[in-house]
């Protein structure tokens, strides 16, 4: 099982930005998806997870309102989309597969892990 994330980089404060999680593997679409987010010198962190359908989605307190979490079977791919983000949003953002249909908080629930994509956000 291979995650590769992208659609990190640079944004202003209160602008958009979209990251993209590619799944290899054929339980992509039998398995919840969560991303994470690791911040300088802070812990990682759990942002948002989605379950295998989609039809059930979590978020951090600081990303409600603001992250929306949706995946696309087809493509094996989940998304984080990102809006009005703030400066305090910069980190590295992880892509993580679960190791059940159910998502979950917690990082020892998820058994692959992409290689992170930075986000930066400037004010």
């Amino acid at each position: 099982v291979q995650l590769v994330e992208s659609g990190g980089g640079l944004v202003q404060a209160g602008g958009s930005l979209r990251l993209s999680c590619a799944a290899s593997g054929r339980t992509f679409s039998t398995s919840a998806m969560g991303w994470f987010r690791q911040a300088p010198g802070k812990d990682r962190e759990f942002v948002a997870a989605i379950n295998w359908s989609g039809s059930s989605t979590f978020y951090a307190n600081s990303a409600k309102g603001r992250f929306t979490i949706s995946r696309d079977s087809a493509r094996n791919t989940v998304y984080l989309q990102m809006d009005s983000p703030k400066p305090e949003d910069t980190a590295v953002y992880y892509c993580a597969r679960s190791s059940s249909p159910t998502p979950a908080l917690t990082q020892s629930n998820y058994n692959y892990w992409g290689q992170g994509t930075q986000v930066t956000v400037s004010s």
